[in-house]
């Protein structure tokens, strides 16, 4: 689902991921964890993956190469046409492959890449901001070669990490057409867990794929 981006700025800090979903037309995860993880302090920089990505550096560090690294990866759910509209939510599956976290310490954080999306953010700092926000920003709609539409918030998502007993950090949702606020990072802190996309399937649709994008950024003043 997306890139894995490092950024070190001397005013606002912010790194952006995107992701594209497909919807084709013709079990959710009820643990709502995630893992919160210690950092080393250190001159400021933000961490962000969204899917594959780029090793953030050894454990603890966020001393990785800066820059853009990783695909957009695709989630995508195609609805039977027996089914179409019924109401009944489908789950989506993704294109990355991304199991391992990328915080440098090979936790199997993500087991079933194929319908999860690893998600983290980290902050390091020793001056500067406390904090720093992820969110993740969408498109009013889905849109097919002919110009049809299907609402973003037919899109949602929970969360999960699997052998951690952290409350979840990252939120669970549904996309809103907006920019909705994810998580506070704190600095000196790395936030991760799995995303699980699925669509809600509420009414009938023309024929067709449906395609948009969504913006994760982390951002610290």
């Amino acid at each position: 689902m997306t890139t894995s981006q490092q950024l070190v700025g001397r005013r606002t800090r912010r790194l952006l991921g995107c992701a594209c979903l497909v919807v084709w037309c013709g079990a959710e995860m009820s643990a709502a964890l995630a893992w919160s993880l210690s950092v080393n302090s250190g001159s400021r920089r933000l961490f962000l993956h969204v899917g594959n990505g780029a090793l953030s550096g050894s454990s603890g560090t966020l001393n990785g190469t800066a820059g853009r690294s990783g695909p957009v990866n695709l989630v995508a759910v195609t609805v039977p046409a027996a089914q179409l509209g019924n109401g009944t939510p489908l789950a989506m599956t993704s294109d990355s492959t991304q199991n391992i976290s990328l915080y440098g310490d090979g936790n199997n954080t993500c087991p079933t890449p194929a319908s999860q999306v690893m998600v983290g953010a980290g902050y390091r700092r020793n001056s500067g901001a406390a904090n720093a926000s992820l969110t993740v920003s969408s498109p009013a709609n889905l849109i097919n070669a002919n110009g049809d539409t299907i609402p973003i918030s037919q899109i949602s998502w929970t969360v999960a990490a699997p052998g951690s007993g952290v409350p979840n950090v990252i939120a669970p949702g549904t996309f809103n057409g907006g920019t909705q606020n994810l998580a506070t990072v704190p600095g000196n802190t790395y936030l991760e867990n799995c995303h699980t996309f699925s669509y809600a399937n509420s009414d009938v649709r023309a024929a067709g794929t449906y395609n948009g994008r969504v913006t994760y950024t982390l951002a610290s003043p």
